[in-house]
């Protein structure tokens, strides 16, 4: 039978053809460590006793919740209404999946529908899917889509895309050959990419702000991928500057891709998060994932359906436009509560904050002996230089019980000329007082 599993004579059979004696010689370029590795744990014991066991290990985390926190870098801590919680623990709404039997899952169908409304909107894109894993996943489907579009190949991504986001597109392109060209590190914010842009290059990925903090006008950048027929990508790394910032859509990008963890979705200790994904109408039909639309019934009731679904679930394989088999879609309904409690006014008032909050952080530090400021236009995250290694002035930070920010090494162990600097972020979370303690610890440490 198709479907049931392998009998001893199939397998037999299988290692025959192959030439393998048994099952364990197909892993013998697998390090014998790594394959059946002796774990150090503790002998079987009571539920009490785990409890008591993991509850000592989480102790040892520092959590934002109980000291001034300042890290960001792609991951933010914002206030998330009680009412989004509650609302996503309901069993109507307890799955992370899309429905397999749509017809008869309305209001799941409904809230993924009323989510690529918000996402297309903020984006300033005229159709979004129905989420992805994250804002790193996202845009590397978005370069295989680019490619898919344009019939190229090649791939320029930013120096200031987030590493992490460009480790991902690198993964998933590892094993095609396709060509990717990765700028520096664009710590001041004045990279020119239009001459790494040419007639085989499928698309350009850049982030808003940068994994520096950088603000960049990117209609120039859009003029220039259109003259040679490339795609646009722009990857935004916090969802919530765009109650603030000319969304990218407006700024001529042809696809954008999100972390949405900034509205409704906690830290967690970095997951599960949810991408976003939005493009241009005309290319709905490459777009991956799975798309919700509106329809009427045989009544002409309002009602929903999945529109489009090229996943190989769906659709035969070479057809497929990825094979994501999970949506995010808890994560995807908390941000559409969040962003719905909040409405229009609430996300522009959010974003005003945050930028406000920053302004003030960034001020506080300037007064700091040995902090540089580096120059930007920002939203609520900038780069600070330091007199010594961020890595030790931020250990020194935690040990006073204050996570000051991400040093650039971290994400760039390999860039020396970046050593010194730290990443820092302020949102409305973060109060005047924790501004204080973070500036008097540093001149301590400093």
């Amino acid at each position: 039978m198709r479907y049931l599993g392998l009998t001893e004579a199939d397998r037999r059979q299988m290692l025959a053809a192959i030439g393998e004696p048994d099952i364990d010689a197909l892993f013998r370029d697998v390090p014998a460590g790594a394959l059946n590795p002796q774990i150090d744990l503790p002998p079987h014991q009571g539920e009490l006793e785990v409890e008591r066991q993991f509850a000592a290990l989480a102790k040892k985390n520092i959590s934002p919740m109980d000291v001034p926190f300042f890290l960001g870098a792609g991951a933010y801590r914002h206030h998330i209404p009680a009412a989004a919680d509650h609302l996503i623990q309901r069993s109507e709404f307890l799955t992370s999946y899309t429905p397999y039997q749509p017809e008869i899952s309305q209001g799941t169908l409904q809230y993924l529908f009323e989510f690529q409304t918000q996402v297309a909107m903020i984006t300033g894109m005229e159709v979004a899917n129905a989420s992805m894993y994250d804002g790193a996943t996202a845009a590397a489907e978005a370069v295989l889509m680019a490619q898919r579009v344009t019939k190229r190949s090649k791939a320029v991504l930013s120096g200031g895309l987030h590493p992490h986001y460009r480790d991902v597109i690198a993964t998933l392109l590892d094993q095609t050959d396709q060509p990717l060209v990765a700028a520096p590190a664009d710590l001041d914010g004045t990279e020119d990419l239009s001459g790494l842009i040419d007639d085989q290059t499928a698309c350009v990925v850049v982030q808003n702000p940068s994994v520096f903090g950088h603000l960049r006008d990117l209609s120039a950048l859009a003029k220039a991928c259109q003259a040679k027929g490339a795609l646009l990508i722009v990857a935004i790394a916090e969802v919530t500057s765009l109650g603030l910032v000319t969304p990218p859509g407006a700024m001529g990008a042809d696809i954008v891709v999100a972390e949405g963890q900034g509205l409704g979705v906690p830290l967690s200790f970095g997951g599960p998060y949810v991408g976003l994904f939005a493009t241009r109408e005309k290319y709905v039909r490459q777009m991956p994932g799975r798309l919700c639309g509106e329809t009427v019934d045989q009544d002409g009731r309002r009602g929903f359906v999945l529109t489009l679904s090229a996943r190989e679930q769906h659709i035969r394989r070479e057809k497929a436009t990825s094979n994501i088999c999970t949506n995010s879609g808890l994560c995807a309904l908390a941000f559409t509560i969040h962003l719905s409690l909040l409405g229009e006014v609430g996300l522009v008032r959010l974003a005003e904050i945050n930028h406000a909050k920053a302004v003030q952080l960034a001020e506080k530090l300037a007064g700091v002996k040995g902090v540089e400021i580096i120059p930007q236009a920002f939203y609520n995250e900038f780069a600070l230089r330091l007199p010594k290694p961020a890595a030790d002035v931020v250990e020194q930070l935690a040990a006073r019980k204050i996570l000051g920010g991400v040093p650039a090494a971290r994400l760039y162990p390999a860039e020396t000329a970046l050593a010194n600097v730290l990443l820092v972020t302020a949102t409305e979370t973060n109060a005047e007082s924790d501004m204080d303690a973070l500036v008097g610890a540093l001149k301590e440490v400093l």
